[in-house]
């Protein structure tokens, strides 16, 4: 309903008449991105602010300066929309869904990129647009949400009008032409979900999802370092399973300053149900310091680090050391892991493991696919408090489930620790800001939907073949439309 809000707003710019300027288009846009982004990830307030220590002046200024760059992106898609100004209420449709999706690739890839917030991840299961995932990814969702919007603006506009079928500059408006493809889109959706394109891999799989509800503001401080050893180990210990996984940077310091008693008793835990245990600490090597997964168990020690950081979290962009110098934040110059990290072994499944942000970035999950027949995720939303950040975040994992045919398993310190299933349902979850444990039985799967093999190039190439083809039918005047009229 939102993009068809702006759709509208758009369209009524090309119809009102002589030619109206581009930029116009791009500030209604502009606006729309604005509001979207300034209510979606008002939590980068919270991080900077309450966790960050930075006055909240500078805070409010920080969010309000990100908002206005992510709000660039739908402002290029929305003077290129009214610029082009073509005619037609499908090829209208097509053009702005079109425009929309690239709009969002590219800010999912400048700036290293930040696609949070894109359109599709608001179509997650129930939504009968979820059975796009695995064919387009979320960006394919986001193109057809953006389709329909306009379509159902369409649809109203035409049940609005006092001559739903009368003769409009020489072309027949039928009310039910928009009504009808947004039913087909809807209804080939609903089909495709119940389409499964991976298969079960092995046996049944016990886990343990351990959530420490450590806050934020306590976690690093010294004092507080051995009641982390000590909730951490009794979650384990009182909720065996073969594998279990603890969050990201769960234990409050480098590996080796971790008392090596500690993590002989933590793989001894493992060991017992002839498993593994997977835990978030970050690891130092020499100079360079990463951000980490490293499991003990029956499998032997294998690590991941973090590959795509997060900028000014968890390293400081060149010429930002002044900003950074603001915010209280702790380890917050890493070094980024190797690409190309196989899946770890863990429990009799390859696991590909990603860390907090990773999984945003639906291209970089598939790299592990389709060796891995699992995915883990280990975050730490405690930095967003009680925000829209962690249900965000959720919904985003989900997304990679459908997309990628695999369960995706969430371990984080204040939630959402979850389990998700190949179909993006959430089987169990933990409640937020709580203390426990999620155990439940998972099964790995092989095989690799449309999405794995293609990734993101498809609705990318899809998006610029319509711009090139649609782009040259321009709208008539509406002043020359009238004339056209009194002289016939």
């Amino acid at each position: 309903m939102s993009l068809g809000g702006l759709f509208a707003l758009l369209c009524t710019e090309i119809d009102g008449g002589g030619n109206r300027p581009a930029w116009r288009g791009a500030r209604i846009a502009a606006a729309h991105g604005l509001g979207l982004f300034l209510a979606g990830v008002s939590w980068v307030y919270v991080s900077l602010s309450v966790f960050g220590g930075m006055p909240a002046a500078v805070a409010g200024l920080a969010t309000v300066l990100f908002c206005l760059v992510l709000a660039i992106f739908p402002a290029l898609a929305g003077a290129l929309f009214v610029g082009f100004a073509v005619a037609g209420w499908w090829r209208r449709g097509l053009l702005f869904a079109s425009l929309w999706v690239l709009a969002e690739c590219l800010r999912a890839w400048a700036f290293t990129g930040f696609p949070w917030l894109a359109a599709g991840y608001s179509q997650t299961p129930p939504s009968p647009l979820a059975g796009y995932a695995a064919l387009l990814g979320v960006h394919g969702v986001s193109f057809f949400s953006a389709l329909l919007g306009a379509l159902i603006f369409e649809v109203s506009r035409r049940c609005l009008t006092t001559e739903p079928c009368s003769t409009r500059g020489g072309q027949r408006h039928f009310p039910a032409l928009p009504l009808l493809a947004g039913a087909a889109i809807l209804v080939a959706g609903e089909q495709l979900r119940d389409l499964r394109w991976t298969e079960v891999a092995g046996e049944p799989l016990s886990v343990a999802l351990l959530q420490g509800n450590v806050a934020q503001e306590m976690k690093w401080r010294p004092e507080r370092f051995v009641d982390s050893l000590r909730t951490y180990y009794r979650l384990a210990q009182e909720h065996p399973a073969q594998l279990t996984v603890l969050p990201e940077t769960a234990l409050p310091a480098f590996l080796d300053q971790v008392p090596n008693e500690y993590l002989e008793a933590l793989q001894n835990l493992a060991l017992r149900q002839n498993g593994d245990l997977l835990l978030g600490i970050a690891v130092a090597d020499g100079k360079q310091y990463f951000n980490a997964a490293l499991s003990l168990g029956a499998s032997g020690q294998q690590r991941y680090s973090k590959v795509h950081l997060v900028p000014f979290g968890e390293f400081v962009p060149p010429g930002f050391a002044w900003f950074m110098a603001m915010a209280n934040i702790p380890m917050s110059d890493f070094t980024a892991g190797s690409p190309g990290q196989p899946p770890l072994r863990l429990a009799g499944q390859r696991v590909g493991v990603n860390i907090c942000y990773e999984d945003i970035f639906g291209e970089e999950i598939i790299a592990a696919l389709p060796a891995a027949t699992l995915l883990i995720n280990i975050s730490n939303v405690a930095w967003f408090g009680d925000s829209l950040a962690p249900a965000q975040h959720l919904q985003i994992a989900r997304m990679r489930a459908l997309e990628t045919g695999r369960m995706m398993l969430r371990a984080t310190n204040t939630g959402m620790t979850a389990i998700v299933d190949v179909d993006g349902r959430v089987l169990s979850s933990l409640p937020p800001f709580t203390r426990g444990a999620l155990v439940g039985e998972v099964r790995g799967h092989t095989g690799a939907t449309p999405y794995v093999r293609w990734g993101n190039w498809p609705v990318i190439a899809f998006a610029c073949l319509l711009i090139g083809l649609l782009g040259r039918r321009k709208a008539a005047p509406r002043k020359q439309v009238l004339v056209q009229r009194e002289t016939k």
